[in-house]
């Protein structure tokens, strides 16, 4: 039993939630978002709770229970994107690692021959401070999606460390090749 799907969601003051037929648009102050409904699933708006429903009360059907508590998260998610919005903050270390806005676009300098130039996905913006890279939008699916395509541009390398991370990622370091020949002894 999703324990998840079961709890009703609370609509704020300023959203608006119209369910269709297999379809739920939310509108806020951030813009709108709308979700396909999957069948076996309906949602029931009574004043300013929402709520997901199973429409049959399966037991063996896991994979009904799984998209139960999925859309209501998925849902939930989007109400809090179009009140107060999802970001991601990446970090850029290594030296000559650089990010810069041109118009609306992210150019990285990362270390290879060209300047690599990201145009921001509908509804998605990019600020720039010194070393970070801070991805903002009402969908939490979307600002994830870009985070990690710009981070796998140029990932963290064990060594040193240098590439684009999330910020509060910890990179485990391995050792080198020069402290592993101290211990070593040598080849006789």
């Amino acid at each position: 039993m999703s324990r998840i799907g079961d709890t009703p969601i609370t609509v704020p003051e300023g959203v608006t939630v119209d369910i269709q037929e297999r379809r739920v648009v939310v509108k806020g102050p951030k813009g709108e978002l709308s979700r396909t409904v999957p069948p076996g699933i309906s949602i029931r708006l009574d004043g300013d709770t929402l709520t997901v429903i199973k429409e049959t009360e399966n037991k063996k059907n896991k994979k009904q229970r799984a998209l139960h508590g999925m859309i209501r998260a998925v849902i939930a998610n989007d109400i809090v994107g179009i009140t107060k919005g999802w970001s991601k903050t990446l970090e850029l270390s290594g030296v000559g690692y650089r990010a810069s806005l041109s118009g609306n676009n992210l150019t990285l300098t990362v270390g290879f021959s060209h300047p690599i130039v990201i145009i921001p996905t509908a509804g998605i913006t990019f600020t720039v401070t010194e070393g970070k890279i801070m991805i903002n939008g009402a969908d939490k699916h979307i600002v994830g999606q870009v985070a990690a395509t710009i981070r796998a541009y140029k990932k963290p390398e064990p060594y040193k460390g240098k590439g684009i991370k999330y910020e509060g990622e910890h990179i485990r370091k391995k050792a080198g090749k020069a402290a592993k020949a101290v211990g070593a002894g040598g080849a006789a």
